[in-house]
């Protein structure tokens, strides 16, 4: 469904309404799509991607943190100090790349 930018400023609360319940709002600036209004899923990103089979129940529970770090827990440093930055790989690129 399309509506002027006009008619999305005066009645905002039943576009929202719209998008929510399900429709794509697409608006338009003197007939020319300028940007689309849809509503947001309400389920959990984790339990999204366990649905979709991106991502799978972790098979143990997860250990308690006791708040002081050890070594393990610090970052290596490399030449000149720098923290070595870790694999762009699994959970976080994933993460990144659905948010684009």
């Amino acid at each position: 469904m399309e509506v002027p930018v006009s008619a999305l400023r005066a009645e905002l609360r039943s576009w929202i309404e719209r998008a929510r319940a399900g429709e794509e709002v697409v608006v338009t600036e003197r007939g020319v799509p300028v940007a689309r209004l849809t509503g947001i899923a309400t389920a959990d990103l984790v339990t999204e991607l366990t649905r979709d089979g991106l991502l799978t129940p972790p098979s143990t529970e997860r250990p308690q943190h006791t708040g002081a770090a050890t070594p393990a827990d610090v970052p290596e440093r490399a030449v000149g100090g720098a923290p070595v930055r870790a694999n762009r790989s699994g959970v976080a690129a994933l993460v990144r790349r659905i948010r684009r």
